[in-house]
């Protein structure tokens, strides 16, 4: 949970004790079931998951476009458009890898360079 949740949810808890102290009439019943609510929140992927996510993906295309390269060359019944997008793809997807390993090393080095 976070910070301000977690107040916002302690703040309405001490106000449904105030006024259930006070028990006033107009003040509907179902307030003091509002005690057990617990708000819940998912968890965020972090930077390292999403690395590793497209990592993964990217392993997985090149792996495909292997598979099909060799089912081409075995004679296998594959079109050939059919390897040769899958090996664009695989292509597109390791220079998208690439160029954002190299942006996060230029990152890296900017942060290593400056003064504190």
């Amino acid at each position: 949970m976070r910070v301000d949740e977690l107040f916002l949810q302690r703040q309405l808890q001490q106000e449904l004790i105030r006024t259930q102290q006070k028990q006033e009439p107009n003040i509907p019943q179902f307030f003091g079931e509002l005690k057990g609510i617990e708000f819940k929140t998912e968890k965020e992927p972090s930077f390292i998951d999403t690395l590793k996510q497209m990592i993964q993906e990217v392993n997985q295309l090149q792996q495909e476009s292997k598979q099909k390269q060799e089912d081409f060359i075995k004679g296998e019944p594959v079109e050939i458009h059919d390897v040769m997008i899958a090996a664009e793809k695989a292509k597109t997807s390791f220079q998208l890898l690439m160029e954002i390993r190299n942006k996060f090393l230029d990152f890296y080095r900017e942060i290593i360079r400056l003064q504190i």
